[in-house]
């Protein structure tokens, strides 16, 4: 059975950090193409960033330059390390993991960035 966990959101007030993880279970994580999204309130979900099996990574105009995506292989996680937050960033965060026809979402975890 394939799962998705992830941890770390929360309440921060602007400019603060945060760093979401998401434990993966039940896929061979290695090949996997890793994705962050996000969903607001009354928006559609949106891709915030990427990372390959092959360790490329890509990001969503909005957060260039202050989020990073990373993986840890060796512990089938993958990580979101946002800075300079701002309250445009509030949205359940979700962990996706992606290869070929298989499509896997975590349950999501709330950000909230108070201004």
């Amino acid at each position: 059975q394939v799962q998705l966990v992830e941890s770390g959101g929360g309440l921060v007030q602007a400019g603060g950090s945060l760093r979401l993880s998401c434990a993966a279970s039940g896929i061979f994580f290695s090949v996997f193409d890793m994705n962050w999204y996000r969903q607001a309130p009354g928006k559609q979900r949106e891709l915030v960033a990427t990372i390959t099996g092959g360790g490329s990574t890509s990001y969503a105009d909005s957060v260039k330059g202050r989020f990073t995506i990373s993986r840890a292989n060796a512990k089938n996680t993958v990580f979101l390390q946002m800075n300079s937050l701002k309250p445009e960033d509030t949205a359940v965060y979700y962990c996706n993991a992606h290869l070929v026809v298989n499509d896997h979402w975590g349950q999501g975890t709330q950000v909230t960035v108070s201004p």
